[in-house]
C-alpha cells in the first residue's frame, strides 16, 4: 500500500515538473511526517533543471542520452542515469549545495544512487559523498540517496588523503571515505549498460586524479584537469606538477575524436566550467604548453619566482583563465608552475 502511494506520488510530481511547475514533496516514514523536500523546477524550454525557484545557481543541464551535468553545487557533477539506477560522477560541496544537488537528482530519476565515482579528493568534489551516500534508499519520497553501503570508487591517493591512520584525526567523515579504490591505470565499471573507464593522470593537480570515460555515450567527465574558468589549481604538496597536467591533457585529446571540422564530437565535462569538446581541450592544453615552455626558459636563463611573476609570461591568456585576487591567482598558478620545473 505504502509503495502504491510513493509511486502515485512521484507520478504526480513527474507531472508538474514535465510542465515547468515547482512542486515540494513530503516525505513519510512510518506515518511520521518528514520536513519538506527543497523544491525542484524544470524549465521545459531550455530542458534544465533548477534546485530552487529562487535561486537558480544550481541546475542539471543535459549533456547526451542519459548523462547529465549539475553546476553551481561545487566542482561539476557528472550524473548517469539508467535502469541500474543512478551513478555520480564527484559529490560537489556539503551543506546547503547538497541540498539543492539531491533535489535535482530526486527530479532527474526516481532510482537510488548506486555508484559515486570521485576524481579527486578535493572538497568541492567529495563534500556531497557522505550525504548523498547517507541518505535512505528505500521507497519513500525523500529516499533517493545510495544508502551506507552504496560504493565510493577512487584511487587509493584519494583515500590517503581523506582518511587518517588509526589514532590520528581524519579530515572527512568515514562514511565519505572511498570504499572500491584502483591503484593500476585504469579502473573498469559496467554499470546502466555502459562500460566506464576510470582513468589514473598521475602527477597532474594531484597524485591521485582520474577522468572518467563513459564509452557508450562518448562523455568525459575530466576533473580538474581540464577547466574552462581559470587555470589548473596545481597542488604542490599532494604532488601536482604542470607537466603532469599537460600529460593528462593528452590523454583526453587521445580519448576525444572530433566531428566534422573539429566541432562536437566527444563531449567533455570539466571540473569547473562549460561543456567542451577536443577543440576546447586541445586550445587548453597548448595555452599550458606555452606557458610551460616560457616559465622552464625562463628557469634555464637563472631568473628568480619574483623576476618570473613579473615578466607576464602568462598575459595572452590572463584575460581568460587570469585572476589577481580569490582563492587562486594568476601569481599562485605561476608559483606552482615554476617550483614544479624546478624539482
Amino acid at each position: 500500500m505504502r509503495t502504491t502511494k510513493h509511486r502515485f506520488v512521484w507520478g504526480v510530481v513527474a507531472i508538474f515538473l514535465s510542465c515547468g511547475i515547482a512542486v515540494t514533496v513530503q516525505g513519510q516514514r512510518g506515518g511520521t511526517p518528514q520536513p519538506p523536500l527543497r523544491t525542484a523546477i524544470f524549465d521545459t524550454q531550455q530542458n534544465i533543471y533548477y534546485a530552487d525557484a529562487n535561486d537558480r545557481t544550481v541546475r542539471a543541464l543535459p549533456v547526451r542520452d542519459n548523462i547529465w551535468m549539475i553546476v553551481g553545487g561545487g566542482g561539476n557533477i557528472t550524473v548517469q542515469t539508467g535502469d541500474d539506477g543512478v551513478l555520480v560522477v564527484d559529490t560537489g560541496t556539503a551543506g546547503a549545495s547538497s541540498e539543492k544537488v539531491q533535489a535535482i537528482l530526486r527530479a532527474i530519476s526516481n532510482k537510488p544512487i548506486r555508484y559515486i565515482l570521485n576524481t579527486s579528493f578535493r572538497p568541492d568534489h567529495t563534500g556531497g559523498n557522505d550525504p548523498l551516500r547517507g541518505a535512505p534508499a528505500g521507497g519513500g519520497a525523500a529516499a533517493r540517496g545510495g544508502g551506507r553501503g552504496t560504493p565510493i570508487a577512487a584511487h587509493e591517493y584519494v583515500l590517503a588523503r581523506m582518511s587518517a591512520p588509526t589514532g590520528r584525526t581524519a579530515p572527512t567523515p568515514m562514511n565519505a571515505w572511498p570504499s572500491e579504490t584502483y591503484f593500476s591505470a585504469f579502473h573498469d565499471i559496467y554499470f546502466n549498460g555502459e562500460g566506464i573507464q576510470m582513468i589514473h593522470i598521475s602527477d597532474a593537480i594531484t597524485d591521485g586524479d582520474s577522468i572518467v570515460y563513459f564509452r557508450r555515450s562518448d562523455v568525459i567527465a575530466a576533473g580538474d584537469i581540464y577547466l574552462t574558468t581559470t587555470y589548473p589549481v596545481i597542488d604542490l604538496k599532494t604532488g601536482g606538477t604542470i607537466n603532469g597536467v599537460i600529460d593528462g591533457l593528452n590523454k583526453l585529446l587521445d580519448i576525444c575524436i572530433p566531428k566534422e571540422k573539429q566541432e562536437g564530437g566527444t563531449t567533455v565535462i570539466p571540473g569547473h566550467g562549460r561543456i567542451s569538446d577536443e577543440a576546447d581541450v586541445l586550445e587548453y592544453r597548448d595555452m599550458l604548453t606555452i606557458i610551460r615552455d616560457r616559465i622552464q626558459d625562463a628557469i634555464m636563463k637563472g631568473r628568480t619566482l619574483q623576476q618570473v611573476q613579473a615578466a607576464g609570461l602568462t598575459k595572452d591568456y590572463d584575460g581568460r583563465y587570469g585572476a589577481t585576487t580569490g582563492p587562486w591567482t594568476t601569481a599562485m598558478f605561476i608559483e606552482a608552475a615554476y617550483q614544479s620545473l624546478k624539482k
